[in-house]
């Protein structure tokens, strides 16, 4: 009884501890001051309108969009037939495929944005936004094939032989038998590469260049010269986005669906 009440104590304390800087944003955001205090002395509504009027805000947010669903959309092209190929060989070689495609996760951040930055940008010498959307579909690789991988891994693949028994090409039964049964999974990937490719920095601050940043970094400058409650409005309009996208989800397939 006592550990029972221990654990939820501590789940209580935690709870809070993530919870609270959020309670706290969405209050900030509403103060009438010109810089972010808490407790506010005012409500009001201006900062949301300085966000939406801002162009700097609403070209970065834009691009980042952009960045993370180009990125997103080539890490499924690619992450799904690598999780399948995954799933389904036996070679020795497999342990050190999956740790192959999982690399990226392994190395920091900085390190990664500044080895993408002199291969890309200085080698390659390719656009910034194409050099954006080929760093972020490297980072967002590895989350698809993780969580698509572990859709596929308790996927029943005697359904998979029985249409191509029945006369089904093996590639048309990956897209007709395959991917209808791990829709759920690859909703879930979707959503983590799309978070993680939005909310990404030290690549983004690597690769970004005139006129091409992406929101993160755009607002990173700005708290460097500026502390008004328009960061805080705008992190409030993405936790608003972010709660649609849930809602979505919800009732199109079930936040439920997302675990199995």
């Amino acid at each position: 009884m006592r550990k029972q009440f221990a654990l939820a104590a501590f789940s209580c304390v935690v709870f809070l501890f993530l919870v609270i800087p959020m309670v706290i944003i969405v209050i900030t955001a509403f103060g009438r001051d010109p810089t972010i205090r808490f407790p506010i002395s005012g409500f009001t509504l201006d900062w949301f309108g300085a966000v939406l009027r801002s162009r700097s805000f609403m070209r970065a947010l834009r691009l980042s969009f952009r960045l993370a669903l180009y990125a997103t959309a080539l890490g499924l092209l690619a992450g799904l037939p690598a999780s399948y190929a995954l799933s389904r060989t036996l070679f020795r070689t497999n342990p050190f495929l999956r740790s192959f495609f999982l690399s990226p996760t392994f190395i920091p951040g900085i390190v990664a944005g500044y080895a993408l930055f002199r291969f890309i940008i200085i080698r390659l010498n390719l656009p910034v936004f194409t050099a954006l959307v080929l760093g972020h579909f490297l980072i967002t690789l590895p989350y698809i094939i993780r969580v698509a991988g572990a859709s596929l891994e308790q996927f029943d693949y005697s359904i998979e032989e029985v249409a191509c028994s029945l006369g089904c090409h093996r590639v048309l039964a990956f897209f007709k038998v395959v991917i209808p049964n791990i829709s759920s999974g690859i909703v879930a990937a979707f959503m983590l590469a799309f978070i993680n490719s939005f909310n990404n920095v030290p690549v983004s601050m690597f690769l970004s260049g005139p006129g091409v940043t992406t929101l993160p970094t755009t607002l990173m400058t700005y708290i460097e010269y500026n502390y008004d409650p328009s960061v805080s409005a705008i992190s409030v309009i993405l936790m608003c986005i972010t709660a649609l996208l849930m809602f979505i989800v919800e009732k199109t397939l079930g936040i439920g669906s997302l675990a199995k």
